[in-house]
């Protein structure tokens, strides 16, 4: 049952990997020509760009926890009665309220999404922090021309 649990949750992590990836190629290529355009007001231009980007990387967050939802119904992995979208978010964020507790058998499924969670965290946080290295490169560079 272990190695189950272990074989269908790896195959959900490697589904949101892919998700993350195909949402992340084209918003960075779009990110760079976007900091590349001229503006006037370079501050209001770059709080845009950032806040597309974190909204387009929410919106990705959100389809994962999504495809840990759908999954968790199709295994009951919660209890009966119980919100699959409300558990799913609250492992893959790593919140753990505690209200909601998987199935017996099934208990290797919340950790397992917390650790892919924070793995797209931090692919997510390591984006924002290259789009602002970017936009600060660029700022410099046309301060020295």
């Amino acid at each position: 049952m272990v190695l189950t649990q272990f074989l269908l949750a790896g195959i959900v992590s490697l589904g949101n990997i892919a998700v993350h990836a195909v949402i992340m190629v084209p918003l960075v290529a779009t990110v760079d020509r976007a900091l590349r355009w001229r503006h006037q007001l370079p501050q209001v231009w770059l709080a845009g760009v950032m806040i597309a980007t974190v909204s387009v990387l929410m919106m990705a967050h959100a389809v994962e926890v999504t495809l840990w939802a759908a999954t968790y119904a199709l295994f009951d992995v919660a209890p009966p009665g119980a919100d699959d979208l409300y558990f799913a978010f609250v492992n893959y964020t790593t919140l753990g309220y505690g209200d909601v507790l998987p199935v017996e058998g099934r208990r290797l499924f919340g950790p397992i999404t917390a650790m892919n969670g924070v793995l797209l965290f931090g692919w997510s946080t390591a984006a924002i922090f290259e789009v602002l290295t970017r936009a600060m490169q660029q700022r410099s560079e046309a301060n020295d021309k």
